[in-house]
């Protein structure tokens, strides 16, 4: 499950993508780009993984009057001060949409992952995986919205 940003948790590399020392907050705001260098929107939210805490998706308003995309930030970059997502901007538009400001349930994550062909086996160090995933661990491997609590 995952909980979207109000703490003070900092980027970190996570496999050489989301990088530097970046608050998590300080990417609300920022201008969102698909992998041809269209403008998708503007990040509006981002989701932190419960078990890490590490950010994991982030979501991205793709219009004024439209809505929320949640895009994968594992293999997203930054470059200056946008996020860079390596999907087609008809991809990440066409992703699920579970509205923003709550929890994603495992179930609503596993879409995401399918959505965008993730690999959803065990994270390094968890042998339990992701809810759905196998595992045995619940949802352990799933994220939150931080500053949510509980």
């Amino acid at each position: 499950m995952c909980r979207f940003v109000v703490d003070t948790r900092q980027l970190r590399p996570r496999g050489g993508t989301v990088q530097t020392d970046i608050d998590p907050r300080s990417l609300i705001g920022r201008k969102a780009f698909d992998r041809n260098g269209a403008k998708i929107g503007t990040v509006d939210e981002v989701y932190l993984d419960d078990a890490t805490g590490e950010p994991e998706w982030a979501a991205v308003r793709t219009g004024l009057f439209s809505r929320d995309a949640f895009v994968p930030l594992e293999p997203s970059t930054m470059v200056g001060d946008s996020l860079h997502i390596p999907y087609d901007r008809k991809l990440i538009k066409d992703a699920p949409d579970f509205g923003v400001g709550r929890h994603l349930s495992p179930e609503q994550e596993l879409q995401l992952y399918h959505h965008y062909r993730l690999d959803i086996s065990s994270p390094a160090g968890d042998p339990a995986g992701p809810a759905g995933s196998g595992g045995s661990g619940g949802d352990t491997g799933f994220g939150r919205i931080a500053g949510a609590d509980g």
